[in-house]
């Protein structure tokens, strides 16, 4: 052998974040959330309403979401800017229902929060890896997979749970495989503030 030694090191990482805001939660809320009207969203049900947030009933839950993203703008992507919440809506997977794979346009964190009890077993999400066409798909041995080389990773919600994930990662939802309603919030996100340099005729004051 040729090779004496080898390292492997992290280039780049793709975080998820998950915060539990059961105190900003109250029953009254899920009884008004779970009574909202909702019409066909392909394989699930979506909220009619889809800026639910702004909705006076749900101003606790709307203060604990941007608590959450206060915390992932300066603990994790270490900016000066502000992210805040765009569009809000209430999904609901019948049984057997789960939702394609799809990624999030004009926004740069998405999140999900699990304001009600989940049915068992619990569907997962499943990100994605790879946001383009592979030409060559070269799967990793199954248990084989680590944050290096696997091509999904999954994550299961629990109640009360918000989880935020850049938008632009393809995600989907597990088929329901239990009798009961799986019902969710979902939410996008975008940025304010002064984004470039003046000197550098890159400046944009959102």
């Amino acid at each position: 052998m040729t090779v004496v030694s080898h390292e492997v090191h992290p280039l780049f990482v793709e975080p998820y974040f998950r915060a539990n805001i059961a105190g900003a939660i109250s029953p009254r809320q899920v009884e008004f959330i779970k009574n909202l009207k909702m019409v066909n969203n392909m394989e699930n049900l979506i909220s009619e309403n889809l800026y639910i947030f702004e909705e006076p009933e749900l101003k606790s839950i709307k203060d604990a979401v941007q608590e959450a993203l206060d915390i992932y703008a300066r603990d994790v992507l270490c900016i000066t800017q502000k992210l805040y919440v765009t569009q809000s809506w209430s999904l609901t997977n019948q049984s057997n229902v789960g939702m394609h794979g799809h990624s999030h346009s004009n926004s740069v964190l998405s999140g999900s929060l699990y304001y009600c009890e989940l049915p068992s077993p619990t569907a997962s999400m499943v990100f994605t890896r790879h946001v383009s066409y592979q030409q060559i798909d070269l799967a990793p041995v199954a248990d084989k997979r680590n944050i290096y080389n696997s091509p999904i990773n999954r994550v299961i919600p629990k109640q009360n749970d918000i989880i935020l994930f850049s938008s632009r990662l393809t995600h989907m939802v597990e088929p329901n495989t239990s009798k009961d309603l799986r019902r969710s919030i979902a939410f996008n996100t975008f940025v304010k503030g002064k984004l470039g340099n003046y000197r550098d005729v890159s400046e944009l004051v959102l």
